[in-house]
């Protein structure tokens, strides 16, 4: 068997073993940092830096400037997600108290590989495949089914959402200085929801029947990918990429809770970076990433619209009350050392303003996407003439944000939700 149709055959089996794996990595929002081992050590940063078959998921330009590749990975992600109540319930009528005290979300640790594959089609042209997922939005807490207890006093509450994507990319190098790729950006999601009957009465159409407890729904959405490197001299690389937003399916098991009767597609980013070798041996990468979570109403719309007055801001409805989501913009620093023949050393540094707002707490008990730092460390060991192992490590620390119970009497509760995380990700990768 030839050896790409071999190294591609091997590619796809390992696909499968993907696509039954729980999404989660280490996030920004519920974006990933960044793909795979390579750019993890970096802090997510490598827009302009073509290192492996990996670069597909950041910029398809690059596909063509690092010949025929694949790389086959995996990542330990551990997440510690919290909500703390202070103040107790009024119970005047019409509100909505919480029981006080903090509670944490169950489910600490999950795997997921990632997948990547670049052949070079002609000498200025390549194909590339990345499979590979975002995820993080995740929450179980506890609670007795049919006792009135949990978070929201419906049992159990929480919510899993799962995103798979399958991109194919074309690059060309249009000169020795310029390269530019487009990409095919396909999206399968899984989502459940939990412990949320109480909210019924906020149902758009005035029978919750698919708000909570549906069990596991999919979508499909596809979206596009443009990408494009120039490489201003032998020592500076300026790179550049932007994803649409997806439109697809609509979880139609959801369709009383997320706006436009389950409409949850993927908002648009665009990523602009630089790659600056300070010597034969070292190099900075930097990249600035706009997340636009306000393409998406049943993410960036206020949950402040359940109490407007206006049914189509109701959970479900065309304008329906969401999670309140305000677009956030990264800063991403890595460096990247060569120490000897054998080893590469990078370390590197995220920031971003969390994505909600002190206004949104309550919903996002839900998805408290709260974290802000990422600080990682990472290596590449040649273990033969064409084979590499990458390892990196990511850390966030404990961020919180609180605010006002909005359900309840003014100054009656406050809330607070915290995350932090810990990741660790590996990966192989073969020259062919």
């Amino acid at each position: 068997m030839n050896r790409s149709i071999s190294s591609f055959a091997t590619l796809l089996t390992a696909a499968a073993v993907l696509a039954s794996s729980t999404a989660a990595h280490a996030t920004q929002g519920y974006f990933t940092i960044g793909t795979g081992a390579v750019s993890d050590g970096l802090a997510g940063a490598g827009v302009a830096l073509p290192q492996d078959a990996t670069i597909g998921a950041a910029n398809p330009a690059g596909i063509v400037r690092v010949g025929n590749q694949y790389s086959l990975g995996v990542a330990l992600f551990q997440p510690s997600r919290e909500y703390s109540v202070t103040g107790n319930p009024s119970g005047a009528p019409g509100t909505f108290g919480l029981t006080p005290g903090t509670v944490k979300s169950h489910n600490d640790s999950f795997g997921i590989p990632n997948l990547a594959y670049t052949h070079r089609l002609t000498d200025t042209s390549s194909f590339g495949l990345n499979i590979y997922a975002n995820g993080g939005l995740n929450t179980s807490y506890p609670g007795s089914a049919g006792s009135g207890a949990g978070t929201f006093y419906g049992g159990p509450a929480g919510v899993n959402l799962e995103q798979l994507f399958f991109v194919p990319s074309y690059s060309v190098a249009l000169s020795k200085s310029w390269a530019v790729g487009a990409s095919i950006v396909g999206a399968y999601q899984v989502f459940s929801a939990s412990g949320l009957k109480n909210f019924g009465a906020f149902v758009a159409d005035g029978n919750p029947d698919h708000l909570t407890d549906q069990g596991n729904d999919s979508s499909w959405s596809v979206g596009g990918k443009l990408g494009v490197l120039y490489d201003a001299s032998p020592t500076l690389s300026l790179g550049a990429a932007y994803q649409t937003k997806t439109s697809g399916s609509k979880f139609s098991k959801y369709s009383d809770l997320f706006a436009g009767r389950g409409t949850f597609n993927i908002p648009s980013s665009t990523t602009v970076g630089l790659a600056w070798k300070t010597s034969p041996s070292s190099l900075v990468a930097a990249d600035v990433q706009l997340i636009k979570y306000s393409d998406i109403p049943a993410v960036s719309n206020p949950f402040s619209n359940l109490t407007s007055g206006s049914a189509t801001k109701l959970l479900g409805g065309d304008d329906g009350a969401g999670f309140g989501w305000r677009d956030t913009t990264f800063y991403k620093v890595g460096y990247q050392k060569d120490v000897s023949q054998s080893w590469t050393l990078r370390g590197g540094v995220a920031y971003g303003k969390q994505p909600i707002r002190s206004s949104e707490v309550v919903f996002n008990i839900l998805a408290p996407g709260v974290t802000e730092w990422h600080y990682a460390i990472g290596a590449t060991g040649k273990v033969s003439k064409k084979a590499k192992v990458n390892v990196a490590i990511t850390y966030s620390p404990s961020t919180s944000v609180s605010g006002s119970n909005p359900l309840e009497a003014p100054g009656q509760q406050t809330v607070a939700l915290s995350m932090k995380q810990f990741q660790v990700n590996a990966s192989y990768g073969v020259s062919y």
